[in-house]
């Protein structure tokens, strides 16, 4: 694993985001709804810029380093998060094992949400964007008795889940996407959001006949970061709460009309060693394509930063692949057919960008919300 990091070229500093008073939120969220013709927002070492409108199919969310240069989440942020400095001191270095170091983790769904958000494998630079079914756009269903996404979700960058490759204990090929995060932290994230975690375990899900493995991890700025380590500490200190991430994965789908998904391992989750090989193996997976060793499948691998890439563009190619995408306006409204399908007012359909402490969770979950 410090040979993916020495490959990874940017690094990736945390930012705290403070916890706001509820007049605090109003005046955020009221800002939000300000229409620019840009907007940005400071994701750890990266900015995000909205593309489109909320709510619509032109919707798009780019990707940008500190300095202003666009480029892919799914290609160019590294996989493992790399030691921050201060004061442009580099920290020392402490041997960890594999199964101690950092990942980045991309949210594309917070917590309690209904929009399904997801990166644009197929779009040049691979933008976040709503996925679409029949010309709709997509909204998963509460699963009762919970909100959305219990968690938040997003992918772990550089990691590729080869449509080519059978898993030798499923007997499934893999889904031709990078491989699915879930974070069990307090904290509620926002789309686009770089957040760093400890994996702690992995679900092997099979999706219509696809292997789909779901790494179950924790922010590493999380206030029970310190005491999850490892699956059964998520049993012990979380109880129900894995119980109810196989029922959620299991049925999330049944309101679409489809079957519900199954598992390998007879649903059991495998710990955190056994995840930490599925992730180098499918990170693997990634550098063959990318590299162009493996039939990219309409998956779009434009980057800015991987060296040894056949793919990589400058910096003006990728400033015109952005341009290009429609100019950022106003959200448009929630079409009735999505409030209807998940029961919503149509507030919480998709979250806005604030941290929330554990308290603010604790209130959250209650009947009334």
């Amino acid at each position: 694993m410090r040979a993916l990091m020495l490959r990874s070229s940017v690094r990736c500093l945390v930012t705290v985001f403070g916890t706001f008073s509820a007049s605090s939120r109003k005046v955020i969220a009221q800002a939000a709804a300000v229409s620019h013709q840009y907007y940005f927002r400071k994701t750890m070492h990266y900015q995000t810029e909205q593309r489109g409108h909320q709510n619509s199919p032109d919707y798009r969310l780019y990707f940008k380093t500190s300095d202003g240069k666009y480029i892919s989440p799914f290609h160019d942020i590294p996989l493992i998060a790399e030691t921050e400095q201060e004061n442009d001191v580099p920290a020392k270095k402490s041997k960890k094992s594999e199964s101690e170091v950092l990942y980045n983790m991309v949210v594309e769904v917070p917590r309690w949400s209904n929009a399904k958000m997801e990166i644009a494998i197929k779009e040049p630079l691979n933008p976040i964007k709503q996925d679409e079914k029949k010309g709709k756009l997509r909204y998963v269903a509460n699963i009762f008795p919970h909100k959305g996404y219990i968690w938040n979700y997003g992918a772990l960058p550089q990691t590729w889940e080869d449509p080519g490759q059978k898993d030798k204990e499923t007997n499934c090929c893999g889904d031709n996407d990078p491989i699915d995060v879930c974070d069990i932290g307090t904290q509620v994230c926002s789309t686009g959001q770089v957040i760093q975690v400890k994996v702690l375990g992995i679900l092997a899900m099979i999706d219509e006949g696809e292997m789909d493995w779901k790494v179950i991890a924790i922010n590493a700025e999380d206030p029970d970061a310190k005491n999850l380590n490892s699956i059964e500490d998520v049993r012990k200190n979380r109880p129900g709460h894995l119980e109810a991430t196989v029922e959620w994965f299991r049925k999330y789908k049944v309101p679409d009309g489809k079957p519900e998904n199954k598992f390998g391992f007879n649903g059991e989750f495998k710990d955190k060693d056994f995840a930490v090989e599925i992730i180098k193996s499918t990170h693997e997976h990634w550098r063959a394509l990318v590299q162009k060793q493996k039939n990219t499948g309409g998956i779009d691998c434009k980057n800015t930063l991987c060296c040894d890439s056949p793919f990589r563009c400058t910096t003006d190619e990728a400033r015109e692949v952005v341009q290009s995408a429609p100019a950022f306006g106003s959200a448009h409204p929630v079409s009735p057919e999505a409030l209807e399908e998940t029961n919503q007012d149509g507030n919480s359909l998709f979250v806005t960008s604030f941290t929330l402490t554990k308290a603010a969770v604790t209130s959250l979950s209650s009947p009334k919300h």
